[in-house]
């Protein structure tokens, strides 16, 4: 497993200055964002290539349950537009959001989340964005989160046998999957997401968490989260990419970086 780091985390003036600022901190992997504002792409490629710098995913997220139909609408071109971005970046995997029911965030969480109508909407969703990935042969990678309609490792495996498709997996987050109550049974809900999930995870997250019931929002080493049985999990099912360092200041990210190349190197 190598270190990765959210694009955004650490900004300069330009493009090369950003760069050369993550390269100084041993950040070989990016997760990234493209828009229709960015640099050009070949400029992107030249600059991270000069750096040896990869690309492990790029960011699709959008509220797949928005109760905005148009906002799905939006969102759906948006990740078509990311997808047309992956050939030239060398990028394989987007990271996708399954959403909230809630009008405002597709972070917050909403009761109606649960209801069948969401699941039905999550389900069209995915299949639209499925029909893209399969035209642009790219892994969509999608992220249980507490305050998501997938709120769970058991929901993320529904829906992963329910779509049947190779292009469908999992973005892990150990910071996101613990409802209100459950951070006693750590371990046991670790262990239970990974024996569900292991074998389709594309992409690992790394942030903290201070208490259950919401997602994590502190950086890695700040928190509760253990992550010597979450690594080790990671290790244990073969994943042998990057874990994207993300909730974090760029004044955290020495600190960051150093404690989880020790517990990486300690495996």
């Amino acid at each position: 497993m190598q270190i990765g780091l959210m694009e955004g985390t650490i900004r300069r003036g330009t493009l090369t200055e950003t760069l050369d600022a993550v390269a100084a901190h041993g950040i070989r992997y990016l997760q990234y964002h493209v828009s229709a504002g960015t640099p050009s792409l070949a400029d992107i490629r030249k600059e991270l290539a000069a750096r040896k710098i990869m690309i492990s995913a790029l960011s699709g997220t959008y509220n797949m349950i928005d109760p905005d139909v148009e906002k799905r609408h939006a969102g759906l071109r948006m990740l078509r537009f990311v997808a047309e971005q992956c050939e030239t970046l060398n990028a394989s995997v987007i990271t996708l959001c399954t959403g909230s029911r809630d009008p405002h965030s597709m972070w917050r969480a909403h009761p109606d989340n649960n209801t069948a109508s969401a699941w039905k909407d999550l389900v069209e969703s995915m299949e639209k964005t499925l029909v893209v990935a399969e035209e642009y042969k790219v892994i969509l990678a999608f992220e249980p989160e507490v305050s998501n309609v997938i709120d769970s490792a058991q929901k993320a495996r529904r829906l992963l046998d329910e779509m049947q498709s190779p292009y469908l997996k999992v973005c892990m987050d150990g910071a996101n999957i613990f409802h209100k109550g459950e951070l006693p049974k750590m371990r046991e809900i670790l262990d239970e997401a990974f024996a569900l999930l292991g074998d389709d995870i594309a992409l690992a997250h790394a942030k903290d968490l201070d208490r259950d019931g919401h997602a994590g929002h502190l950086a890695a080493g700040t928190g509760l989260l253990d992550y010597d049985q979450y690594l080790g999990l990671l290790k244990a099912c073969g994943y042998e990419g990057a874990v994207v360092l993300h909730g974090l200041s760029e004044e955290q990210v020495p600190y960051c970086v150093k404690f989880l190349q020790e517990k990486i190197n300690a495996l």
